[in-house]
């Protein structure tokens, strides 16, 4: 069922955007990830969805779903404040990162120097408004999951709010995979906010922890990934009475939050200024 993924498309700069309007697959190999001898890393191990659990109540051309500009959020200032923390904890500065299914603004920490951010989405004149992309291109993945990149260009690929959309959902994660840098992170953050008729059976029949699962069954059906590590909270963890409290009255006014983590290959240990590779199944350092 799975295409090969291979060459890259042409891809936009923002200028070139604003211009136009007013006028293969990566052969690594990898040990510590749980990759056997027969597998390549990046390969698509097995199927995670049913044919029917792909189907959307509207089937009609997500790129004409999209065509009309959206310039708003689709979750509230405490989600977005928890995927920047988790930017800034996750991507060091000068990384070079994709951001996927992205639109006019791309969450990352302002303050934070990146050496490049690619965007992909669905709409050219949203991400030509994404002061944050320095180049994006526009695709439906559920027609062509190819990502216009290179095989290792890029430290960190994202993607918000958008994971519920995706029909061909392995083969964008192989696609993932293939881009990344050993040693890159992948961070995949959603809510329970969705446009309910393009969002796949899967998803829409599913609670919050039978998403997490979900996506972490994407990484793992991707030889090569770390084990997917799920995150539901970046704030200091208060835990008093009056802190649980807290917490708890937060939550059920604020739009839940879901990240889901995983690494190309290993993980990345940041100690005084110096990486180290660290395999996350044995917390074995190795150089």
């Amino acid at each position: 069922m799975f295409a090969s993924t291979r060459a890259p498309s042409p891809m936009f700069t923002r200028a070139a955007h604003a211009s136009l309007t007013s006028s293969s697959s990566s052969s690594r190999r990898v040990r510590r990830t749980g990759v056997t001898r027969c597998e390549t890393a990046g390969s698509v191990r097995r199927e995670v969805l049913k044919r029917e659990e792909r189907t959307k109540l509207d089937p009609s051309s997500d790129l004409d779903f999209y065509a009309q500009p959206r310039f708003v959020t689709h979750v509230d200032n405490d989600f977005l404040a928890q995927v920047t923390e988790l930017y800034r904890q996750r991507i060091p500065a000068n990384s070079k990162v994709l951001d996927l299914c992205s639109s006019w603004v791309s969450h990352l920490p302002r303050e934070v120097e990146y050496a490049k951010v690619y965007g992909h989405g669905m709409n050219a004149t949203e991400l030509g408004r994404n002061d944050r992309i320095d180049n994006f291109f526009v695709r439906d993945f559920n027609k062509d999951p190819r990502i216009a990149l290179e095989s290792n260009s890029v430290d960190a690929v994202v993607c918000c709010v958008s994971v519920q959309y995706l029909q061909r959902a392995e083969e964008v994660f192989a696609e993932i995979f293939r881009v990344l840098k050993p040693g890159g992170v992948v961070i995949i953050t959603f809510s329970n906010r969705l446009f309910y008729s393009k969002a796949i059976q899967a998803w829409r029949d599913a609670s919050g922890y039978a998403r997490v699962q979900l996506v972490k069954s994407y990484f793992s059906a991707i030889a090569g990934f770390t084990a997917p590590e799920v995150i539901t909270d970046m704030g200091a963890q208060d835990d008093s009475i009056l802190g649980k409290i807290r917490r708890f009255f937060q939550r059920s006014s604020s739009d839940p939050f879901y990240a889901v983590v995983a690494y190309a290959n290993y993980k990345p240990v940041y100690e005084q200024g110096d990486c180290r590779r660290m395999s996350v199944d044995d917390d074995e350092c190795i150089a």
